[in-house]
C-alpha cells in the first residue's frame, strides 16, 4: 500500500454493523415482544420526530415516526424499532421471500439453539418453525416471524458479552436480496469492509425448503469482516455477518415496492462509522455517494449522532452513523462523549456493564 492510500484508509473507519431498523404497526406491542422473545431490553432512546432525511423514500413528503433503539446485553447489534406517527403503515402485498430485493431476514444469535427453539416455540407458537433445520454449511437453525410478518433466523454464535438467563442474544447479521451479486459485492465487500467470504454456493438451500420459494435455486454468499473494527461497543457487538442472496429462478421484487420507508418491514441496515466526511468522499468515488446527510450531530432524546444514507445497487437503504454522545444511564444523567475516544478504542468495561441498570423488566 502506498503512503497516499494508507493515509486515506486511516481517515475513516467502518466498525461494522450497528443496528437493524424494524418498522412495525404497534410499537409498544413489538418492543415488549422483542424484550420477551429476544431479550432486547436495554433502551438507548425513544422519541417521536420528523424524518426529513428519508424524503427521497417517502415520495417527497416528510413523515413523522417514533423510534426506539434497544439492545441485548449478551451481545450483538441493536434494533431501531420504528412506527410511523403521521400515517398508517401497511405491509407488503405478497409474502416476502429470500431473493426479494432488500433486507428480507434478520439473524439473531444464541448460545444454545435447542434452548432458544424451545423458548421461541412456547412464546411465538405457530409463528416459529416446528423443527430445526440445517444450513448448507452445517449449522442448526430455525426461523420465525413477528406479529408484523418480519422474518428472523436463529443461529448459534460462540461470542457473547454478558451472561444473562435469557436464551437469545442480539442481532448476528442479516440477509439481503440482490439482483446482481457481483455488483453488490463491490459495495458490501470492497467498500463496506465485509471482505471475508465464509460461504458461497449456488443451488437449493437446505434450510429454506419450508420457506416461501424455498425449493428454488439461489446464489448465497455469506460475508463477515476479516478485520472487524472495535469501536466503543465492539465488545458487545461481536462478529456480524451479511448474507447476500440472488434468486436464480425468478426476479426478486423490491420489498418496499409501492410502499415507503416506515411501512412495515426491515427498513434499513445501520453501520457504525468514524470519519464521516472522509467516508463520504470514498463512497462517492465508487458511485455510492450520500443520498442525504445531517451534516452535523442531531439529537434523538439525549443521544447525538451524525447520520447519512446511501442505497445499495437494488435500493436497499443503508445508514451510516457516527455517534457523538450516548446515554449510559440516562436516569442518573450519565452520558459519554464518544468523539473524545480513539476510533478503535472500546468503552471501559464498567461503562458497558453499567448498561444493565437501564434494563426494562416485564
Amino acid at each position: 500500500m502506498n503512503k497516499t492510500a494508507e493515509k486515506v484508509s486511516k481517515a475513516f473507519r467502518i466498525q461494522g454493523m450497528q443496528h437493524i431498523g424494524v418498522a412495525v404497526t404497534q410499537m409498544d406491542r413489538s418492543l415488549k415482544w422483542y424484550r420477551q422473545l429476544f431479550g432486547m431490553d436495554i433502551p438507548f432512546f425513544d422519541s417521536v420526530q420528523e424524518a426529513p432525511l428519508m424524503d427521497s423514500h417517502t415520495r417527497g413528503e416528510t413523515i413523522a415516526k417514533r423510534a426506539s433503539m434497544v439492545l441485548n446485553l449478551q451481545g450483538g447489534c441493536a434494533f431501531e424499532v420504528l412506527q410511523a406517527a403521521s400515517f398508517v403503515p401497511k405491509p407488503a402485498s405478497w409474502e416476502i421471500a429470500s431473493g426479494d430485493l432488500g433486507l428480507t431476514t434478520v439473524q439473531m444469535k444464541t448460545k444454545d439453539i435447542q434452548k432458544m427453539h424451545a423458548h421461541a416455540r412456547q412464546f411465538a407458537g405457530e409463528r416459529c418453525d416446528e423443527k430445526l433445520s440445517i444450513t448448507p454449511w452445517g449449522a442448526s437453525t430455525f426461523y420465525l416471524n413477528d406479529p408484523d410478518g418480519n422474518a428472523f433466523q436463529i443461529l448459534e454464535a460462540e461470542d457473547s458479552f454478558a451472561r444473562t438467563s435469557h436464551p437469545s442474544g442480539g442481532v448476528l447479521g442479516c440477509t439481503i436480496g440482490v439482483s446482481d451479486m457481483e455488483a453488490s459485492l463491490k459495495l458490501y465487500a470492497n467498500q463496506l469492509g465485509f471482505d471475508k467470504v465464509v460461504f458461497d454456493e449456488t443451488g437449493i438451500q437446505s434450510d429454506w425448503f419450508h420457506r416461501p420459494h424455498g425449493q428454488e435455486h439461489y446464489r448465497r454468499v455469506r460475508l463477515t469482516q476479516a478485520n472487524p473494527g472495535a469501536g466503543g461497543f465492539g465488545p458487545i457487538t461481536g462478529r456480524t455477518y451479511i448474507e447476500l442472496v440472488q434468486a436464480k429462478d425468478r426476479s426478486g421484487r423490491f420489498i418496499f415496492e409501492d410502499r415507503i420507508w416506515c411501512d412495515t418491514g426491515f427498513a434499513h441496515l445501520g453501520f457504525d462509522v468514524r470519519g464521516m466526511d472522509s467516508l463520504g468522499k470514498a463512497l462517492a468515488k465508487h458511485g455510492f455517494g450520500f443520498r442525504c446527510d445531517t451534516a452535523d450531530a442531531i439529537g434523538m432524546g439525549e443521544t447525538k449522532v451524525h447520520c447519512t444514507y446511501i442505497d445499495d445497487p437494488d435500493e436497499c437503504w443503508l445508514e451510516m452513523i457516527e455517534v457523538h454522545k450516548i446515554p449510559i444511564i440516562e436516569k442518573w444523567g450519565l452520558f459519554l462523549d464518544v468523539q473524545k475516544r480513539g476510533a478503535d478504542e472500546a468503552l471501559p468495561m464498567w461503562i458497558l456493564r453499567a448498561l444493565r441498570f437501564s434494563r426494562i423488566r416485564d
